[in-house]
């Protein structure tokens, strides 16, 4: 079990529905990141931008992008994630992809699809909660829209951070800054989004504001506004077991079942 955890947030503006340029722009992000990296956080639909089009940028579990997660993460012996658009049979998922340096995969189809843009007429929702295991770290991984609903991010299981890739539009950036720093307070985990920034073929403007926050709701880095940044940031367990052993709040915690 490891007590550090040192994550890299790639904060940018994406390509339109342009797989082979986003994959270039993170392929040369990730070659600039510093020595002792070991998980890579890439924003949602990081291949495509935020598109209601699937058809357009879908690619199959064994197509380019997978392939080039794998041979990035296995070259440089990190981990990298974020949620690209999939196709399985007739059916396209907004799916969070984790892969680890050996190549091995976790996935995680958005439970959440986002009515307001339709999403549900073209995504297929997920319907399974994952839990992934790295380096001794026990990982949520959640995608935009889902941050608006506590209850599936809901720490019953122990984990230690939580993982939020997004598109989320500026004007309303005040609620992902609030819900994200929330999710960290009652759930007592490290709470960790990245946003892209930029304005999207449909007009949407992105400002970015990825962010971690740790037990208490303090924010622990210092992403820029509304511009390009990587920023790296290292979590301890030993916060987390402290703050956990000296207020208990997780003891008090109501039981409940979720359905889907």
């Amino acid at each position: 079990m490891q007590n550090e955890l040192t994550l890299a947030l790639i904060q940018t503006t994406l390509v339109w529905e342009n797989p082979i340029q986003n994959r270039t722009l993170f392929e040369q992000k990730i070659d600039g990141l510093p020595d002792g990296v070991e998980l890579v956080i890439l924003p949602e639909m990081f291949t495509s931008g935020f598109t209601m089009t699937p058809k357009n940028v879908a690619e199959p579990m064994e197509g380019e992008t997978v392939k080039w997660m794998q041979e990035l993460a296995s070259r440089k012996q990190i981990a990298i994630t974020g949620s690209v658009v999939i196709k399985e049979g007739t059916h396209f998922f907004n799916r969070m992809l984790f892969v680890h340096p050996d190549g091995t995969i976790d996935t995680y189809d958005k439970r959440h699809t986002f009515t307001l843009a339709g999403e549900d007429k073209v995504y297929k929702a997920g319907t399974e909660r994952k839990l992934i295991d790295f380096k001794g770290w026990k990982l949520l991984p959640l995608i935009c829209y889902d941050l608006r609903f506590p209850v599936w991010a809901r720490n019953v299981d122990g984990y230690d951070a939580v993982i939020y890739v997004a598109n989320w539009p500026k004007p309303r950036i005040n609620a992902w800054d609030a819900l994200l720093k929330a999710r960290a307070v009652e759930n007592m985990a490290y709470s960790i989004g990245v946003n892209r920034v930029g304005m999207d073929a449909t007009g949407h403007l992105y400002s970015g504001h990825s962010a971690v926050y740790d037990v208490l709701g303090n924010e622990v880095t210092d992403m820029k506004r509304d511009r390009d940044q990587v920023e790296v940031v290292t979590l301890s367990k030993d916060h987390i077991k402290k703050y956990r052993d000296k207020l208990r709040f997780l003891n008090d915690r109501d039981d409940f079942s979720l359905s889907v």
